[in-house]
């Protein structure tokens, strides 16, 4: 007998997974959604009920405003960045060409190492005085580069550091589609005289919409989700230039102890990507349908 047809069963084997989804994510989300509403340094252990002081007060903060418009910046150039990197290189490597193997494991290569590695490499790139960068554009008559330390590049310095990292992931997402696209109809509209441009945008297009959705989705909530390369790069700084949201709920919460305030910023960041992801998957569910 199947286990659809024993919902016990179905009950049992599921069990330890509920479990673990209640404990380790649900009961925390509604612990941080109730202490968004307190005044509280510590838990529920004194704290206050404040109603929605914690969100105004976010709302007038420059910091927090400063923080989501640095996420919000961030997400937008290296999500773009990273999937148009990535259907280029899908689209290179999609080709016969010698080495193309080995050539592959070079691109997929940044994407094994850990973020405190890439964040060690792209800061010792970056040093002002003895940083391949700097080096490399000394080399060529030009002046180095504050890359870390001038508030009008920083946030972008990390972004390509980021694009370094993550492009691969995308790589990998579009190269799965364009092997998933029939080769019949290329060959058809060679036959039908269409050009490589008109192939590319009537074939290639069309069929990897869905993909480009789901590698944009990821790395758009994946990058809402920063802290690590930051941390390690900048720390925030120049000033509070590159800190991202998860940066500023980490600095209410562990250096200022407000956990009430901390909970509303955390409260509002999920909203935020939870609104984004929603609407990033009714378009891929429009562009299946179609």
């Amino acid at each position: 007998m199947r286990a659809q047809n024993r919902p016990w069963l179905l009950l049992v084997l599921l069990a330890p997974a509920a479990a673990l989804f209640v404990l380790l994510t649900m009961y925390p989300l509604a612990r941080v959604f109730l202490l968004s509403f307190a005044a509280s340094d510590h838990g529920f252990e004194g704290a206050r009920f404040v109603g929605l002081e914690n969100y105004a007060e976010l709302l007038q903060g420059r910091s927090f405003r400063r923080a989501a418009w640095n996420t919000a910046f961030f997400a937008l150039v290296a999500t773009v960045a990273e999937v148009l990197v990535g259907l280029g290189l899908a689209l290179l490597l999609d080709r016969a060409f010698a080495f193309r193997r080995a050539l592959t494991l070079v691109v997929l290569a940044p994407y094994v190492l850990s973020t405190i590695v890439v964040a060690a490499i792209w800061r010792a790139w970056f040093h002002y005085d003895v940083g391949f960068l700097n080096n490399a554009l000394r080399a060529v008559g030009l002046d180095g580069v504050p890359w870390l330390f001038d508030p009008n590049i920083a946030l972008l310095s990390i972004a390509l550091a980021d694009v370094w990292q993550n492009a691969p992931f995308c790589f990998l997402i579009l190269y799965a589609g364009l092997r998933s696209i029939p080769p019949e109809l290329y060959e058809a509209a060679r036959i039908d005289g269409a050009g490589a441009w008109r192939r590319f945008r009537d074939i290639t297009v069309p069929l990897l919409t869905p993909y480009l959705f789901v590698a944009a989705l990821m790395r758009t909530l994946d990058s809402f989700k920063l802290f690590d390369k930051v941390y390690a790069m900048t720390g925030g700084g120049p000033g509070n230039a590159t800190e991202t949201l998860s940066m500023h709920v980490h600095r209410l919460a562990f250096r200022f102890f407000d956990i009430g305030l901390a909970s509303a910023a955390a409260v509002a960041m999920i909203l935020v990507a939870g609104t984004l992801g929603a609407a990033y998957a009714v378009q891929l569910l429009r562009s299946e349908a179609r």
